[in-house]
């Protein structure tokens, strides 16, 4: 779920205007696709400026006019991704990655020994990412349920927990290993990966990462970070919660972002650039 930042609920002078499907007929250029090298079989590569809707909580509303759709990954079944691609939508593919929760059905696969700290989010708790081996087939199978479903790519979570009070002494350098390993793992299965937040180890990920995810850029002056995915032709999708419009989208525009206006809980309400 959002990071620390997006936990300010100061939602005041949120309007009910733009909601899902109505009035959202932003440009959405076409995803494009390329093959990595090494890889397989060639996979989605989202292209700047592709429009999207973020949807992680009640039933998915599959009619808003966007390109990409970024979805929960248990709580979407085969038939809404299926639903979707046949209106020529792409589908992304939620699973938190670096943090536990106690209300999936995967959550005996964790042992107790992999969990720290709460994350701010209830039944939620950052993970030790320094254990690899034993967090690579918990993710590998989350990551299979994904591509079970038609998934085009997956939105990993979680994935700053050097950054936070995890309960661990967690390293840039342990952050980086783990999130390279989740990136090779949605690639061994033909998926694209987005980069979630993360965004002082960008320099060092964007060779890794098909397209990046952030909450609040504008809000908290950060967008100028994320410009190296633009400039390598990757997506950049922008969520904010508490800037109007009129706040962030010229710069979303300038630097090729897809930013959205989102509701804190991530229902279908949105509003576009």
């Amino acid at each position: 779920m959002p990071v620390a930042g997006a936990l300010l609920l100061a939602l005041a002078g949120c309007t009910s205007g733009g909601g899902s499907g109505s009035g959202d007929t932003a440009p959405s250029p076409s995803p494009s696709t390329s093959s990595s090298t090494g890889s397989v079989a060639a996979r989605w590569q989202p292209a700047p400026g592709t429009s999207w809707q973020w949807q992680l909580s009640k039933g998915v509303d599959t009619g808003v006019d966007a390109a990409v759709y970024d979805v929960d990954g248990f709580d979407a079944g085969a038939a809404v991704v299926a639903a979707l691609h046949a209106k020529g939508r792409k589908a992304i593919c939620y699973i938190n990655a670096g943090a536990y929760e106690d209300f999936r059905p995967d959550r005996s696969a964790y042992p107790a020994s992999l969990l720290g700290s709460g994350n701010g989010w209830q039944g939620e708790r950052w993970l030790d990412i320094r254990r690899l081996d034993t967090l690579r087939p918990i993710l590998g199978k989350r990551f299979d349920l994904c591509r079970s479903k038609g998934f085009d790519a997956v939105e990993p979570d979680n994935v700053d927990g050097y950054r936070n009070n995890s309960g661990f002494p967690l390293t840039a350098a342990d952050q980086l290993a783990f999130n390279r390993m989740v990136a090779g793992l949605a690639h061994a299965r033909g998926l694209a990966v987005g980069l979630k937040n993360d965004l002082d180890q960008i320099p060092q990920l964007v060779g890794a990462f098909d397209f990046a995810v952030n909450e609040q850029c504008a809000e908290f002056g950060e967008c100028d970070a994320l410009t190296p995915f633009v400039a390598r032709g990757k997506a950049v999708f922008e969520a904010e919660y508490n800037l109007p419009t009129t706040a962030f989208c010229p710069q979303a525009r300038r630097l090729g972002f897809s930013a959205l206006r989102k509701h804190l809980d991530l229902d279908a309400w949105r509003q576009t650039c």
